[in-house]
């Protein structure tokens, strides 16, 4: 029971996750994609639509430029996206969600939340042998 219990639970944290990353994502990369969009398709050598913006606006040269722009400015834009979303799950707590099942499992405790140190109570634990560098 508690097996299916904390995999369940860990499944949702995941999901949680995993939905977080995916729309920060997404909000962060829009200028990427759209420019990257527009650059195929008005590229005469992959997708040529007769779109009115297509057929005044953009060449086969500009469309190169915004497809080589498109790439160069998603670097830059994956790293901003991932600073958002670590500084996001800090602050929300959200890996604190995941239940680790050697707690759960074997040593009967019993579950709490963040004001005791977490959903097992181990974090106080991890707290005090943990020293980094920031």
């Amino acid at each position: 029971m508690w097996t299916i219990f904390v995999s369940g639970a860990n499944f949702l944290a995941f999901l949680v996750n995993s939905i977080i990353l995916a729309i920060i994502f997404t909000i962060v990369l829009t200028p990427t994609i759209v420019v990257v969009y527009f650059g195929f398709k008005c590229h005469s050598r992959v997708l040529h639509s007769d779109a009115s913006y297509c057929r005044t606006l953009l060449d086969d040269n500009s469309s190169s430029a915004l497809i080589i722009l498109g790439f160069v400015m998603m670097s830059p834009l994956i790293v901003l996206a991932m600073a958002v979303y670590c500084g996001l799950a800090r602050r929300l707590r959200l890996f604190m969600l995941f239940q680790p099942y050697s707690r759960a499992l074997y040593k009967g405790v019993r579950w709490r939340w963040y004001d005791e140190g977490g959903l097992c109570s181990c974090v106080r634990e991890w707290n005090n042998h943990v020293k980094a560098w920031v």
